[in-house]
């Protein structure tokens, strides 16, 4: 099997959109081969997503999932979403629905506080840092590593706390950027996450 390198799955990723585990998947199939790594990835309908980014996500649906582990109590925790695309046709569709349904059950167990990195305050990525940073100086890194290491907690932050960074409760190899980007590939338009909320009985949020 041919080695496959991350500047090779960059690489192709640009090119074709797709997500980032399905193109190093695509490169192995081919054995490295770029051209042939790109024909599966058209034959999955997984290239082209980002060509789909840009265009108006206005139609789409809300979904309620309710968490019920014993059907003889009323569930006790419950995850509503929106999930946009570009049309009806899409919206109406078994599969749309069935993605809206995996993000939510997703949500109900992994409690994102944000959807995107950007959402994320600045204080608050400057207090997290803040912390790692010490941390590191504590445990004796030498100061050309800290930056280093702080810069390696805060994905790890990003990857607990942020929606689009959360590795998939389904499929550990996938994020649910990667879900999202998938789906734009096999359903052939924009898909977005909008709002979502996640309430459990009991469970206090700040306001």
């Amino acid at each position: 099997m041919a080695d496959i390198s991350a500047k090779d799955v960059k690489a192709l990723r640009d090119e074709t959109g797709a997500g980032m585990m399905d193109v190093k998947k695509a490169l192995e199939e081919a054995d490295g081969d770029r051209d042939a790594a790109r024909k599966i990835l058209r034959e999955k309908g997984l290239a082209d997503a980002a060509k789909k980014s840009g265009r108006a996500a206005s139609e789409g649906i809300v979904y309620a999932y309710m968490h019920r582990p014993d059907p003889n109590y009323p569930p006790k925790l419950g995850v509503m979403i929106e999930l946009n695309c570009e049309t009806d046709f899409v919206a109406k569709t078994e599969g749309f629905e069935r993605l809206a349904k995996d993000i939510a059950m997703h949500i109900s167990f992994s409690d994102p506080d944000y959807k995107t990195r950007d959402q994320v305050p600045q204080d608050i990525i400057d207090a997290e840092s803040e912390i790692y940073a010490k941390q590191a100086k504590d445990s004796g890194k030498p100061d050309n590593v800290i930056e280093k290491v702080v810069q390696g907690k805060l994905e790890s932050f990003y990857k607990e706390r942020v929606l689009m960074d959360q590795e998939w409760i389904q499929d550990k190899s996938k994020t649910i950027n990667d879900l999202i980007e998938e789906a734009k590939g096999s359903m052939g338009e924009n898909i977005t996450i909008g709002n979502f909320a996640r309430i459990r009985v009991g469970e206090k949020r700040e306001a």
